[in-house]
């Protein structure tokens, strides 16, 4: 009998039932998920990295999870060796942090489970809890430590935590199984309009921390209209005998110490803090200190408010200026660098933007941090995408999970003033009580930013007819006349049928341009065509007084499957830009020249 599996079960009849006949083999794995309150603060705590190179190894029929390879069964109870299937330490390698279709050729197109291992040394140095964290693993992890299942996460943007006290030792393994097939359940669906890119895409973390610690702090300037008080609440984790935390920021000579009730602090503190905004994104330095744990922020205090159909910044009417951006790039897909993040916005910054959305799913959190140092305002979205399971509560607790990492982790973030609850849905009533119920909880997390979700238009009545926009504060509005529906009349009929006594931002509009094709405006594909797009977009959209807002879509061209045509090639390329980024079509210069005067 061939044996495929070491983990074999003896029936009553004295027949064998190995692992390959389990149907239900990942319920054992979706007993321990890891959610939300697994986060903590940590960005500029003490760390160790586990980046670098990893073994790998394509496990296309979940091998691994159904036969348990983690446990690392090598002999029987009498001594004799088990033939296995795999041989960890001399697989090929693969760095770690990196897209695996970016790594191999042979592994472009591949969706499905991977699973990678390492091993490490860890010295205890007196910490009382040790924890792993991962930046983001497309799109399921199942995590494994020294033969131990230790969790799983799904969300293929969002961070996670895991504890591994009491596991390690002095030599470890760390075992991980990435899978990022797309499913019908999953936040997104099977079906999207970009790159499906797999693996161990951002940093893995090792954490040393205190018996108790600073879990979370949400810092933020209470949005009173006074510019004058600092707010915050602040959770502890852990017992502790210390019943006292201190809050210092000395360039406000504020050094204040609260007591703590039932493991929270929550306070308001008269201050005049300089208003961080995009002209002068002034951030400070924050210190918490809580018994042996100390904590440390770089924090900007604004206030983000609409009224009527404005949009106030501190105070003062604002037009967001911007453009729509995958995270993205040529040689390293999804495992963006620094470098090109910060080159991501200062094209937008070339442009005259002050204001980028991030589509359609939580980026790195570095580029939340950079926006934060150089002065831009970022829309942050989850991938609630086209048609997922509106009626499915598992996919409902995915979305609100990968919200609710998202706010936890950008919350103290001055640049993100809009959270996004989803993209280009149809209205049923069971999208309606999905996304409202996704409203609810950002507006349980955070009350200090607007909430918005691009939405259709109503292509039989002409006017702006989604139920949600009752629901969030700025209606997203995503609408592509001049190229998908060719007819641009029909763009000014939906804006003078619609009355919203809201902001409206222009979420998306474009159209696809072959970098360097040129012809008439009616030729198709061409950059003239997109040219033409643009002009009679931004002359439509500049007349309307409740639109507050452009993102056009994108700035680079990026790839996508979907993408068949001759002129595509399994790229969307209505970037304004090629996607090496070396080429700006000429609708680039054109929204650049419309936003130094609007």
């Amino acid at each position: 009998m061939e044996r495929l599996g070491i983990n074999m079960i003896k029936e009553e009849n004295g027949t064998f039932q190995e692992s390959i006949h389990k149907v239900n083999y990942e319920d054992y794995y979706r007993s321990k998920m890891i959610k939300s309150d697994s986060l903590f603060l940590d960005y500029y705590r003490d760390k160790e990295y586990l980046n670098g190179t990893w073994n790998y190894g394509i496990d296309q029929y979940d091998n691994c999870l159904r036969a348990k390879w983690f446990e690392e069964v090598y002999f029987d109870e009498d001594g004799r060796q088990y033939p296995v299937d795999f041989s960890f330490d001399t697989w090929e390698t693969m760095k770690v942090p990196s897209c695996w279709n970016t790594q191999s050729e042979r592994n472009f197109l591949y969706e499905g489970s991977v699973v990678y291992t390492r091993t490490f040394r860890y010295k205890n140095q007196g910490e009382k809890k040790i924890f792993l964290k991962f930046g983001a693993v497309n799109y399921d992890a199942k995590v494994f430590v020294n033969k131990q299942f230790v969790g799983m996460h799904q969300g293929g943007s969002t961070p996670f935590v895991i504890e591994v006290t009491g596991i390690l030792s002095d030599d470890n393994r760390i075992m991980v199984v990435a899978n990022n097939t797309r499913k019908r359940t999953n936040v997104p669906c099977e079906n999207t309009d970009w790159f499906n890119y797999g693996g161990i895409y951002r940093d893995v973390e090792i954490i040393r921390m205190p018996e108790s610690f600073i879990k979370d702090a949400f810092l933020y300037l209470l949005p009173d209209g006074s510019y004058e008080k600092i707010a915050g609440k602040i959770t502890l984790e852990g017992s502790s005998t210390n019943s006292s935390v201190q809050l210092e920021i000395k360039e406000l000579q504020m050094n204040q110490v609260f007591e703590v009730k039932d493991g929270v602090v929550e306070f308001q503190l008269k201050a005049h803090p300089e208003l961080w905004s995009t002209e002068n994104p002034k951030l400070y330095d924050v210190i918490l200190r809580y018994g042996e744990d100390c904590v440390k922020e770089k924090i900007g205090f604004r206030e983000i408010k609409v009224y009527g159909t404005d949009i106030y910044l501190n105070g003062k009417k604002i037009l967001l200026k911007g453009i729509s951006a995958h995270e993205e790039s040529v040689i390293n897909g999804k495992a963006v660098t620094e470098d090109e993040i910060r080159e991501n916005f200062r094209l937008a910054k070339e442009m005259n933007c002050n204001y980028m959305r991030l589509a359609h799913y939580p980026h790195s959190e570095k580029a939340a941090r950079i926006a934060d140092e150089i002065g831009i305002m970022l829309w942050e979205e989850i991938p609630v995408y086209w048609a997922i399971e509106f009626d499915n509560p598992d996919t409902y607790a995915d979305a609100s999970n990968q919200l609710s990492e998202l706010i936890l982790r950008d919350r103290n973030r001055a640049s993100v003033i809009i959270w996004s609850v989803g993209n280009e849905n149809a209205d049923s009533d069971a999208r309606l009580r999905f996304m409202s119920n996704l409203v609810n909880k950002a507006r349980e997390l955070d009350s200090t930013r607007m909430i918005s979700a691009a939405c259709l238009v109503d292509l039989k009545q002409l006017c702006i007819a989604d139920r949600l926009a009752d629901i969030i504060d700025i209606i997203g509005l995503n609408e592509y006349f001049g190229w998908y529906e060719p007819d641009f009349t029909k763009l000014i009929k939906i804006f003078e049928n619609s009355k919203p006594d809201k902001p409206v931002i222009i979420s998306e509009f474009g159209a696809d341009a072959r970098a360097g094709a040129r012809g008439t405006e009616d030729d198709l594909y061409t950059e003239d065509r997109q040219l033409k797009i643009y002009r009679d977009q931004i002359e439509t959209l500049s007349k309307i007084s409740y639109i507050k807002g452009i993102s056009p879509w994108i700035l680079f061209d990026f790839r996508c499957p979907r993408r068949l045509h001759t002129m595509q090639h399994y790229y969307n390329i209505k970037g304004l830009l090629s996607a090496d980024k070396s080429y700006k079509k000429p609708a680039f210069f054109l929204m650049k020249e419309f936003y130094s005067n609007w």
